[in-house]
């Protein structure tokens, strides 16, 4: 048995479809299918009953679904613990967050609420919004701290889960700044003058919004692509270099623009609005989770 098994199923569990599994764990459908198929044989039973349209777990699905978490968690906790790391404190919170939300949003959002709350410990994962999402299906953290978009929506089981809305993120083209605050480069470009176009890697949650914006905006965008990456801190920093335009969160860049180093390059119809989510699992329960998420439900409302 191969722990992406685990992995595969949990994920699938959370979609109830092969097809959203596959493309969220990178896979073509068939290659997908056939892992299930290979946990199926290992545990000697059948764990999804492909009779039924949305995919449904059986009985033995469903009792196999919470072990799985936990069979992960150990395998994790077991390697941390291997690689000399020492086991957290009871009192610390462990949050997944996209990489682009740890730099941005989080630490500044931390302070505001420890204002109030008071002190926390807690450790930050920090990964691309897939994995954030795994390791909180895994019951690899207490809390998940994402972007919603209803045309890009994050797929959790509102019966398992709990969830605040935190605030608005926008995400919109960027450009460096000239001397009288001018951005050097302004959508949408022409098919002579294409604008160099600093984008994200397929992977990344940020390309689907970035496609959205582009297949809503006003006209056609003429655009030659010059970078790749999955970071909004490395197109960022591509930007402040003169490379080209990249459609970034403001969060991370408001100081840059504050400063006259960043400049939007276009107007805000070119421009999508995100919730900033944060999540915990109805399931998962340790006094200093549930007296955290009791001041955050009385300071943010509930999705």
């Amino acid at each position: 048995m191969e722990t992406r098994w685990l992995e595969d199923f949990l994920v699938l569990a959370e979609t109830a479809s092969f097809t959203r599994s596959a493309q969220a764990r990178h896979l073509t459908q068939p290659a997908f299918s056939r892992r299930i198929r290979a946990l199926e044989g290992w545990i000697g039973t059948e764990l999804i009953d492909r009779t039924s349209y949305p995919t449904r777990l059986t009985p033995a699905g469903e009792v196999f679904r919470e072990h799985a978490a936990a069979m992960l968690n150990q395998i994790h906790a077991t390697r941390a613990l291997l690689q000399g790391m020492r086991p957290l404190p009871e009192d610390t919170l462990e949050f997944a967050v996209p990489h682009t939300l740890s730099f941005s949003f989080f630490p500044k959002w931390l302070s505001r609420v420890e204002q109030g709350f008071g002190q926390l410990s807690c450790r930050l994962q920090a990964s691309n919004v897939h994995d954030a999402l795994l390791a909180f299906v895994e019951g690899g953290s207490d809390l998940l701290m994402c972007y919603h978009h209803p045309k890009q929506p994050v797929e959790l089981e509102d019966g398992r889960y709990l969830g605040l809305r935190l605030g608005v993120e926008r995400l919109r083209p960027y450009a460096r700044a000239d001397r009288q605050r001018q951005p050097r480069f302004v959508l949408p470009g022409s098919a002579a003058a294409p604008v160099p176009f600093l984008g994200y890697a397929a992977s990344a949650y940020f390309r689907l919004m970035t496609e959205q914006i582009l297949a809503d905006a006003p006209e056609p965008c003429h655009l030659h692509l010059r970078y790749e990456t999955d970071m909004a801190e490395g197109l960022k920093n591509m930007v402040l270099e003169g490379h080209g335009v990249a459609f970034l969160p403001q969060s991370a860049v408001a100081r840059e623009v504050r400063y006259g180093q960043l400049a939007p390059a276009a107007d805000e119809r070119w421009g999508v609005d995100m919730e900033l989510r944060l999540y915990r699992s109805k399931k998962r329960s340790r006094p200093v989770l549930e007296a955290f998420w009791q001041y955050l439900a009385a300071e943010y409302p509930a999705i």
